[in-house]
């Protein structure tokens, strides 16, 4: 296992500017996704950790030593790939033990290796097969035991689920997870997927157009993101957010919005008059405001049985409501919504980062 370290990282093609003087450290055995929009610079990051990309500025640095200027073969670490990358001629065995083979590595150093991720990854059954006799889950875990098999001092995951069907992406997240508990290697992972990050990580770093965002352990994240960026990319449904103003009388406080009165945190610092934007998850709402609610008119019903997500709206502002059972409630009806004031966020809507309380 090893630490890792990203020291002011730079990478341009040509002209443009994809990587910009981003820094942080992953501790041993941690287990840090990299998540974010397409083109926020995530997948380049991890292929130049990799070595399969140069360095246009800053330092990597892996178990304290710099490696820049290292082939990728020298790196001790292991990559599984979006597209599995295996050989179509070789057995699942051949595959798996295939980087040992190429070291020169004995034949009985291989085969215990190869046998010991087999066993880790339920493949036993399936070393004689070639990878066209497979399923897409089964070839995922043929391309992780292969990663095993070197024992690398870093393992690091490129979007390995994306070709996979919802279900089994769900159970191969549960594996990779529980692999990782196991070896307690430490692992970078990279995904467009926040439910994927929200999940797995130990800590996600959230990337947008070459920078770092936040970092921060899961519900860190959800709980307390620091801009609105963050605040919508994190979460699912995203939280709902609108526009309003800060208004403060007779000792009382709220945010004036699409002609109604949106609840405030108590201890929210945020002065009258303050033009903000005015976020809310959608498990944070629900049906029955009584007198300090804001009615609102149901759009779309979405039943999904433990839960059932509305689509409202509230003057020109359309909000999602995630309500747990069952909601008699037809489109076209005014509701009335109850806000967890506490569980509002305030962003200043000039420069998006969320307001103290």
């Amino acid at each position: 296992m090893a630490s890792v370290s990203f020291r002011n990282i730079q990478k341009s093609f040509g002209k443009v500017q994809i990587i910009k003087g981003l820094g942080f450290d992953i501790t041993d055995g941690e287990f840090v996704v990299l998540v974010g929009p397409s083109g926020c610079g995530k997948s380049t990051l991890l292929r130049m950790l990799a070595g399969l990309e140069d360095i246009s500025g800053g330092e990597i640095v892996i178990d304290g030593r710099v490696v820049n200027d290292l082939e990728s073969k020298d790196r001790d670490i292991a990559m599984v790939f979006q597209s599995y990358a295996l050989y179509p001629h070789m057995t699942v065995g051949e595959n798996m033990g295939f980087s040992l083979r190429l070291r020169n590595a004995e034949k009985s150093v291989t085969d215990e290796r190869v046998s010991r991720a087999a066993k880790i990854l339920n493949l036993d059954p399936l070393l004689g097969r070639y990878p066209r006799e497979l399923s897409g889950g089964q070839r995922q875990r043929v391309a992780m035991g292969r990663a095993i098999v070197r024992d690398p001092k870093v393992f690091l995951f490129d979007e390995p689920l994306s070709n996979l069907d919802a279900k089994l992406r769900v159970a191969m997240r549960a594996e990779i997870k529980a692999l990782h508990q196991r070896l307690k290697t430490t692992t970078v992972y990279v995904t467009h997927d926040q439910i994927e990050a929200m999940t797995m990580a130990d800590r996600i770093v959230v990337m947008h157009d070459g920078i770092v965002e936040q970092i921060g352990t899961p519900l860190d994240l959800y709980d307390r993101p620091d801009n609105l960026f963050v605040a919508q990319f994190i979460g699912s449904p995203s939280m709902n957010v609108i526009e309003g103003t800060v208004r403060r009388a007779g000792g009382e406080c709220w945010v004036e919005s699409q002609g109604a009165r949106w609840p405030v945190p108590v201890a929210t610092s945020a002065p009258d008059g303050q033009p903000v934007h005015y976020g809310i998850r959608p498990g944070d709402m629900t049906l029955g405001g009584g007198s300090n609610g804001v009615d609102a008119k149901v759009i779309v019903v979405e039943p999904t049985g433990a839960e059932t997500e509305l689509l409202v709206q509230v003057g020109e502002a359309k909000l999602v409501l995630a309500v747990h059972g069952r909601v008699d409630a037809r489109p076209d009806e005014t509701v009335r919504l109850a806000i967890e004031a506490e569980s509002v966020h305030l962003f200043d809507r000039q420069t998006g980062k969320r307001m103290g309380r």
